[in-house]
């Protein structure tokens, strides 16, 4: 995925839709897509994606808004 794809801080709130990457899919490219409960990374850009929590409890980086 291209950088210039990869949502920065500001676009991602609390109940946003989202793609993620989880740590464990990083190799396949995998996403999985929830709603954003918590949002872990405190600086406004991370050139893998935001870091994330979801509802379902999953972790990972944000790849795109759904």
């Amino acid at each position: 995925m291209k950088l210039e794809n990869i949502p920065a801080r500001d676009k991602i709130k609390i109940g946003t839709t989202v793609s993620i990457v989880q740590k464990q899919d990083q190799r396949t490219g995998k996403l999985t897509d929830g709603t954003v409960k918590r949002i872990l990374t405190s600086s406004s850009f991370h050139p893998h994606g935001i870091k994330v929590e979801l509802e379902s409890g999953k972790i990972g980086r944000v790849q795109k808004l759904v």
